[in-house]
């Protein structure tokens, strides 16, 4: 990371993080939820001046939730956790769930702090969106049996990942497809699926 960029980041305060309960399996997930996984992005770009445009808009509009938010993830590529996690509460902070950005900002950062080694704050990100509202969105089986294998939660993992099988059967019994099922997701998290796949073929838990 750059010496200027970091600079940039120590003007930024540190925050908390927090629980979430774990949602019950339902049969099918067939919700696409498309506006909950997308990337978040306010300037095209990732380098050290996209930062500083970010930063600037930021200074200009304290309620610039969208840049916020792309700048946290940036900082936790640049690996700055508490710096991310204090741009996404401050994106967050008296942001309705009702708002355009609530649900994609949350997903955003879950990823990063999986990424970032984790798990246990990216499960409660991803367990509250999935409990804020009546959704059966088909990221939830597929993330939370990676999130919940990673977190030594196989059993349950297993559970969530036979969801996955039973909504989609052609896309999910075996691994030939992650790549193009899961393209956003690294080739160590797909490894990790295809654990959970394993675990699953090997005993494939009754519903329900």
């Amino acid at each position: 990371m750059k010496s200027k960029a970091i600079g940039l980041f120590a003007l930024l305060a540190i925050a908390p993080a927090f629980a979430q309960d774990m949602p019950r399996p339902v049969e099918f997930y067939f919700d696409e939820d498309a506006q909950t996984t997308r990337a978040i992005v306010a300037i095209e770009g990732s380098d050290d001046a996209t930062m500083q445009k970010l930063l600037v808009e930021i200074q200009r509009d304290p309620r610039a939730r969208e840049e916020m938010a792309q700048l946290a993830h940036l900082a936790y590529g640049a690996g700055r956790p508490e710096v991310g996690a204090s741009l996404y509460d401050r994106a967050t902070g008296s942001l309705a769930q009702t708002h355009a950005l609530w649900r994609p900002i949350h997903w955003n950062r879950a990823w990063d702090l999986y990424r970032a080694g984790d798990a246990e704050g990216a499960l409660g990100q991803w367990a509250m969106l999935a409990n804020s509202r009546a959704l059966s969105a088909a990221w939830m089986p597929p993330t939370f049996a990676l999130v919940l294998w990673s977190l030594d939660r196989k059993d349950e993992a297993v559970t969530w990942y036979a969801a996955a099988v039973r909504t989609e059967p052609d896309q999910w019994r075996g691994t030939s497809r992650y790549a193009e099922l899961l393209p956003a997701w690294t080739d160590a998290e797909r490894a990790t699926l295809a654990e959970v796949q394993a675990a699953w073929s090997a005993n494939p838990p009754d519903w329900p």
